[in-house]
């Protein structure tokens, strides 16, 4: 990782007089070509950014247009994790529907789809999840999404980006404790190699979870780029 500061340091050195403008156009040109990315506010990383897409199944489609017609204003937030399996070493053996709402929602929205789906819980503990969920079926979870939630609009809904997965499997130890431990470090070291994952963006949604110290720690532990400062 590097920043506007230490490109204009480089240039500096090739010729002392070059304007800042000058700079700022050499800046723009070398991340409109690929040659560098931006992860953050005046970070950047060599290389051209790969975004992350996660797969939008038909389950989520049908879940999404049933919350759409039933509740049209609401502010979702649809993934499955098995989005994680492209960053693990070891594949769980269950994987969950995650459905994520306004809290003030959640309930109202947990009744409806249970119509409909048999496994579904709210906000569950993980004792509920290994008494209760068969190991070869998936199941619903309904989870309250976190205001400013770094979400992405992908084939017209509403799902997680990079960094809100990341963050997510980092605060959350129920619902994601097969990504725990070693697992979790694999998972943040292959996210980071293949996709541009915007640190500050990442940062400000675990500030949103109350875990921002805590991530920068564990960035700084595990010597992801960009992790320092």
């Amino acid at each position: 990782m590097f920043t506007i500061k230490d490109i204009r340091a480089f240039y500096l050195t090739l010729d002392p007089n070059v304007k800042p403008s000058t700079i700022n156009w050499r800046i723009y040109k070398l991340v409109q070509s690929g040659i560098i990315s931006r992860i953050g506010r005046g970070k950047f990383k060599m290389g051209m950014s790969k975004i992350y897409f996660p797969e939008v199944s038909p389950k989520m489609k049908s879940i999404h247009k049933k919350l759409k017609k039933e509740f049209p204003y609401l502010k979702t937030c649809i993934w499955n994790s098995s989005s994680l399996n492209e960053f693990m070493v070891h594949q769980p053996g269950r994987f969950y529907l995650i459905v994520e709402v306004e809290k003030e929602a959640a309930l109202s929205v947990f009744y409806f789809l249970k119509e409909f789906y048999q496994y579904i819980f709210i906000e569950p503990t993980n004792d509920i999840l290994n008494k209760y969920l068969p190991v070869d079926k998936g199941a619903l979870i309904i989870k309250p999404l976190i205001t400013e939630s770094p979400v992405q609009n992908t084939n017209g809904i509403n799902t997680i980006s990079i960094e809100k997965l990341l963050v997510d499997i980092f605060c959350d130890e129920v619902v994601f404790a097969a990504q725990q431990g070693a697992e979790m470090r694999t998972i943040f070291n292959e996210a980071f190699r293949k996709y541009s994952v915007n640190r500050d963006r990442m940062l400000r949604y675990a500030n949103r979870r109350r875990k921002k110290e805590n991530l920068k720690e564990y960035l700084n532990t595990i010597q992801i780029y960009g992790s320092k400062n």
